[in-house]
């Protein structure tokens, strides 16, 4: 017959609730931290690649370079500087103030008209490697559309192209912030979460407390479940002003059920606070229990959830350790929540990793924490 106790239980929940009151810093990590890391993340972290500065240098000022340069300054991707000397922007480049640098070279207008192939100069800043390719692919796209329009203006026989309807599903204007919020709310709760137990547990080791505590007939299991309740409660209500936040604020549609991101969360947040309860009941240190929750609870939520790198485009080793990640499996939920709504068979997987993931930290808190002082 299990021991267990709802007096005891109780009277411990009652015990936690009156720290959680009296301790401002549990505050501050619930709610002040999510709101500055969610403003960091939606308006301080973007992929959208729009006006992007480059120069435009021509050596040729004859009326057909003219026009293609026209349609570089009017495309609303490039934000365009021009001058007619080549060193002009070098050193821009080399700073960084510039990503790209296009030469209109001499006799391009020439060799257009005479209907011979021109060349263009296209010199792209190889330390953003991903702006570096949004430059070519735009200035190709740029050319492409001019010729198009230039054959159209002098009357000339083209073939037709091939016509391309695209549709975008879930997120139809390509905003990343509609991808990067849902995220980052999993990241945030994932610090969070951890933190929370992590140093609040270790500061009652290091003031004394959980020896006082230690010397009552509380039991273990009733001491875990005391402290995750409350703490689970207040790591609800910082996720519910997350999510208030990207939909108010920021304007990311949620098209799924708040009852399932409700069981999503709560599933997610056993797993974040365990990991906390074992961190601290290994890492009886204030500063060593948030050095530890910041390296596996943020770190790897950050880098290896899907966040903001692909998990499959990662090495097989790396993608094997991701699956032992809350963080991975919450991300998918809360980008599915928030753009297309979760089917089923997406969901059921995802909600089984994490409670088996809760089960094993709490069982090794269990293990781990004894009624001895030494």
């Amino acid at each position: 017959m299990i021991d267990f106790s709802f007096q005891r239980f109780f009277a411990y929940f009652q015990k936690e609730y009156k720290q959680i009151i009296r301790d401002p810093s549990t505050f501050l990590i619930a709610f002040v931290l999510p709101i500055m890391m969610i403003f960091i993340f939606g308006y301080g972290v973007s992929l959208d690649a729009d006006k992007i500065k480059i120069g435009i240098i021509l050596e040729d000022t004859a009326t057909e370079a003219r026009s293609l340069a026209n349609s570089f300054i009017a495309t609303p991707y490039f934000d365009v500087q021009s001058s007619y000397d080549r060193l002009a922007f070098e050193d821009d480049l080399t700073a960084g103030r510039l990503r790209g640098l296009i030469t209109i070279p001499l006799n391009f207008s020439r060799d257009i008209n005479r209907g011979t192939k021109a060349s263009l100069q296209v010199i792209l800043d190889g330390s953003e490697t991903n702006t570096a390719k949004f430059v070519l692919n735009y200035a190709e796209g740029v050319v492409a559309n001019w010729n198009i329009q230039r054959a159209i203006e002098k009357k000339r026989t083209i073939l037709p192209p091939i016509s391309l309807e695209s549709r975008v599903w879930f997120n139809p204007a390509l905003e990343s912030r509609e991808v990067l919020l849902p995220g980052s709310v999993a990241i945030i709760m994932s610090l969070i979460g951890t933190l929370l137990t992590a140093l609040v547990v270790a500061r009652e080791w290091e003031r004394g407390t959980m020896e006082a505590m230690m010397s009552t007939p509380i039991r273990i299991r009733e001491m875990l479940l005391g402290k995750l309740i409350p703490y689970y409660l207040l790591a609800l209500g910082s996720m519910t002003l997350c999510v208030a936040l990207s939909v108010t604020l920021f304007g990311v549609p949620f098209r799924g059920s708040y009852i399932i991101l409700f069981f999503s969360t709560t599933c997610f947040l056993l797993a974040a606070l365990g990991q906390g309860l074992l961190i601290s009941t290994l890492a009886r240190n204030q500063f060593v229990a948030g050095q530890i929750a910041i390296m596996a609870g943020f770190l790897p939520a950050f880098m290896l959830s899907g966040f903001i790198f692909e998990i499959s485009a990662m090495p097989w080793p790396i993608r094997a350790m991701t699956y032992l990640l809350p963080p991975r499996y919450f991300v998918t939920i809360l980008q599915s929540s928030f753009l297309s709504g979760v089917p089923w068979d997406l969901l059921l997987p995802n909600l089984a990793a994490m409670l088996f993931i809760a089960f094993v930290f709490f069982i090794l808190t269990a293990r781990k924490t004894v009624k001895r002082l030494d």
